[in-house]
């Protein structure tokens, strides 16, 4: 995207900067922060940051350079201190998603319950909404998607990681008139029963959240990004959990998946290859002249090729989507419609009934890719609902977990807005076919 440079100058001169507020500074969003400040002071402005703990989001700024800054606890504060050029730490995150003179929100806290209030507070005040909350566009993204569509707004998740990745990708390979027939992940380890205490040590090495950690290595965070990506594509999966075949490179991996698979389009991984952590993507092109030109550039011999991104950068190329999303009007990664894929619930390790579940990256479940379809008959519970429900029956290892077998918390937003898509779109579906 060379082409937002030139937008953000223009912005620049004509007064007019992109005003951003980050939600969440956690080891992602403190990056984010980080990089406005240092790399897009030209056309944008990071104004505000919100973290539960004030301290990390003066941390945010202070490991900027940022040394002077207000505190603010409301949207006229917070207003107020805009205009006068101040950064500010808000105590109060609904009140940074309401304020009159911001642009975009970022939302970067991974939390689903609470991320849902911020982006429904965001599009409700006319802001252009930004996930790095995979976790949250997994399990209600499509009906959000709506919400944002009704307000004019754009909701996106983010250039850099794997998502934004492979949809620009996506997007680049179909543009050369290749059609995309696998969207993928190059995945390094996989082990579903990882867990806070085997993965304490990675996390402390690498200054991150120990649940987000054991979320990557357990193979739900993957399953939560693929799902995004299948709602942005309309592609399926083959298998539930995907197949995420071996091999050493990823050019290896045209070769490990059947031409059913590609014929129908899908989404998947390959687990250790080669450059990673990149993504890649499988186009077809059987135009016989063209093969010729693919084979010269060395491309191989057809009618399947393979395009890949070696590496993922998510807060170096966030503001890139701020800026798409604010000067173009154009999501990264956005669902086109009704869920494609759902992301379901699995048991670590046996469990007794009465278990009070820890959630994504905890001790007790693994989150799995599954079709929308089977997903919805079998009434599978969505691993991103799963914090905090209780369990009504013991379960076995890998057993998999559905509504009727969980107690849910009351009163959570979460849940409103997931039986409302539910509803949506079911409701779309009939009126279409009637």
């Amino acid at each position: 995207m060379i082409i937002v440079d030139t937008a953000l100058q223009k912005c620049e001169s004509d007064g007019k900067p992109i005003r951003v507020g980050v939600i969440g500074a956690g080891y992602m969003g403190r990056g984010l922060v980080l990089q406005i400040l240092n790399s897009f002071q030209t056309g944008m402005r990071l104004s505000a940051v919100y973290n539960r703990t004030i301290e990390k989001a003066e941390l945010a700024f202070k490991q900027a350079g940022i040394e002077e800054f207000v505190h603010v606890d409301t949207a006229q504060q917070l207003e107020a201190a805009i205009a006068n050029e101040k950064h500010a730490v808000c105590s109060d995150a609904l009140a940074l998603a309401s304020a009159d003179n911001i642009d975009v929100i970022v939302e970067a806290t991974g939390e689903v319950e609470f991320g849902a209030h911020v982006v429904m507070q965001a599009i409700k005040h006319g802001k252009h909404v930004v996930l790095m909350n995979a976790e949250l566009d997994a399990v209600c993204g499509p009906l959000l998607k709506h919400y944002a569509d009704k307000a004019g707004v754009i909701i996106t998740n983010v250039d850099g990681d794997q998502p934004g990745v492979t949809m620009n990708l996506f997007r680049w390979v179909k543009q050369l008139g290749y059609e995309p027939r696998l969207a993928g992940n190059l995945k390094g380890l996989q082990d579903r029963y990882r867990n806070p205490t085997t993965q304490k040590g990675f996390a402390e090495q690498h200054k991150q959240g120990v649940k987000m950690i054991t979320s990557f290595a357990d193979g739900t965070k993957i399953s939560m990004e693929m799902a995004v990506i299948a709602n942005a594509t309309g592609f399926g999966v083959d298998v539930r959990g995907m197949h995420g075949p071996s091999c050493d490179h990823v050019t290896e991996g045209l070769g490990l998946f059947s031409e059913e698979q590609l014929a129908k389009g899908t989404i998947d991984y390959l687990l250790g290859a080669e450059p990673g952590p990149g993504v890649f993507v499988i186009g077809y092109n059987e135009n016989p002249i063209l093969q010729q030109y693919a084979h010269y550039l060395k491309m191989g011999e057809g009618p399947y090729y393979m395009f890949y991104v070696p590496y993922h950068l998510p807060h170096l190329e966030t503001p890139m989507t701020i800026a798409r999303a604010a000067l173009f009007q154009d999501a990264a990664t956005a669902p086109i419609g009704a869920p494609v894929v759902e992301v379901m619930a699995a048991a670590k390790t046996p469990l007794k009934a009465g278990t009070v579940f820890d959630g994504i990256g905890g001790y007790h479940a693994y989150g799995m890719a599954e079709n929308a379809s089977t997903f919805d008959d079998e009434k599978y519970l969505p691993m991103s609902l799963l914090e905090g429900c209780t369990l009504k029956r013991d379960l076995h290892k890998d057993e998999a977990i559905s509504y009727a077998d969980v107690d849910i918390p009351k009163n959570r937003l979460i849940d409103k807005l997931r039986a409302e898509q539910e509803s949506f779109f079911t409701s779309r579906v009939t009126r279409a076919a009637s």
